[in-house]
């Protein structure tokens, strides 16, 4: 078990930290993590043998200089030259990936940065992932919104000139089934041009009925697509279940999805492992879907209330930017959003080489905008998932990238 990450017990009672020890030490009172819950949908698809076998064969400290050379002259990436931007020997080659990757995101996104928020409306979770300050173990102060808080929410982010929102929630069906989420997806409606959500994996069925409810885009992290490290990270819950986590944005696009999200929470294993299955992820799902709109994103860890030591593990900004470069070289036509888990400088400088979109006036606390956007305190927040390292407001945001020469973009289609 990965002390490091582990949430301090003292306040629990003492049925529950006896549960908790239990889960941690002994793996046989787990469920299996590759086994499909009743009720969950089964996919016919060869996406994940695909993405599997890449991973478990790649051997990055095989790849040279050479290699990467090869690479680089290329005008087009193909799967071994990615592995070979990923490894260890490419670091050494940063400044000319850097500069390969700018010329073609200035190729397909020109110097347009696109800008939405994300909006977390319940923090209750059913599962226990060690590393996740909404786990079911962490003493936290648990949230749910109402409609009416959550239509607060919206005008008063609505208000700054977003024109794109991101609602998540905790992973618990029970507090926050599919029904609330599609509910709040309708109000959202009211307020934005684009709706994205990142929830609990759903079934084909819930897909379409939220896609109904104005639902865009989906966002899922697999978190490690190391299954053997990902069983000794999430012990409990639906989420659990790996491979059903895995075809969750098959399902989203077979509900009728216009797009989806992948990324790996870099930090938790392998990072070099994780970011090659990610975007293969993506390279495979877009050959089989291609009308479907694909987006890529490179979060750290961060720290969570009750841990602040939790970090990623041998993941510098050097092999962040290492892997962004690698993602916008490989899959040039791909959206790359920058976390605000990363510190303002640093977005500021990877959005003018491959990312082409970054939240803004974040906060990921449940119904606390008002404080976050206008300074005036909610008489009642649920607490937050993760430390953010970037608040900016939208205004400052705007005018920052401005200054570098980028055009912020508040919305990037228009709804017939």
């Amino acid at each position: 078990m990965d002390n490091q990450y582990l949430i301090d017990a003292k306040e629990m009672s003492a049925r529950e930290l006896s549960q908790k020890h239990k889960i941690e030490t002994d793996p046989n009172a787990r469920i299996d993590h590759m086994k499909y819950l009743p009720g969950m949908d089964i996919i016919e698809s060869d996406v994940c043998d695909k993405v599997m076998a890449q991973m478990e064969s790649y051997d990055y400290e095989t790849y040279t200089a050479a290699d990467v050379r090869r690479a680089l002259s290329k005008s087009r990436i193909e799967i071994e030259d990615f592995k070979a931007l990923l490894s260890p020997a490419a670091e050494p080659f940063l400044e000319q990936m850097a500069q390969k990757a700018k010329a073609e995101t200035g190729k397909h996104f020109g110097n347009t940065v696109y800008v939405f928020t994300p909006l977390y409306i319940a923090n209750y979770c059913d599962n226990y992932c060690v590393y996740c300050g909404f786990n079911c173990y962490n003493k936290i102060k648990r949230l749910k919104l109402t409609a009416q808080q959550i239509e607060h929410e919206m005008q008063v982010i609505a208000d700054s000139g977003i024109e794109e929102i991101l609602i998540l929630a905790g992973e618990s069906p029970t507090m926050s089934d599919v029904s609330y989420i599609g509910e709040a997806c309708k109000i959202a409606t009211k307020y934005f041009r684009m709706v994205g959500i990142e929830i609990y994996p759903v079934n084909v069925k819930d897909y379409e009925y939220l896609h109904e409810c104005g639902v865009d885009y989906v966002t899922v992290f697999q978190e490690t697509y190391d299954h053997n490290r990902y069983e000794k990270l999430h012990l409990m819950g639906n989420k659990r279940i790996w491979p059903y986590r895995f075809h969750a944005q098959e399902r989203a696009l077979m509900g009728g999805m216009r797009g989806v999200g992948f990324s790996a929470l870099l930090g938790l294993s392998d990072f070099r492992k994780d970011a090659l299955a990610s975007a293969l992820h993506v390279h495979y799902l877009q050959k089989k879907y291609p009308h479907a709109e694909m987006s890529l994103s490179c979060p750290r860890l961060r720290p969570i209330i009750n841990n602040e030591s939790i970090k990623p593990l041998d993941v510098g900004e050097r092999q962040l930017c290492q892997v962004l470069c690698a993602y916008r070289l490989f899959l040039p036509y791909c959206g790359i959003t920058v976390s605000s888990r990363e510190t303002a400088a640093f977005r500021n400088g990877i959005v003018k080489i491959a990312g082409t979109k970054v939240s803004a006036g974040v906060s990921t606390g449940i119904g606390d905008h008002e404080q976050t956007y206008t300074g005036r305190c909610s008489e009642e927040a649920g607490d937050e998932q993760f430390e953010i390292a970037d608040g900016r407001s939208l205004d400052t945001m705007y005018l920052e990238l401005s200054k570098e020469g980028l055009q912020p973009v508040l919305n990037d289609y228009v709804q017939v």
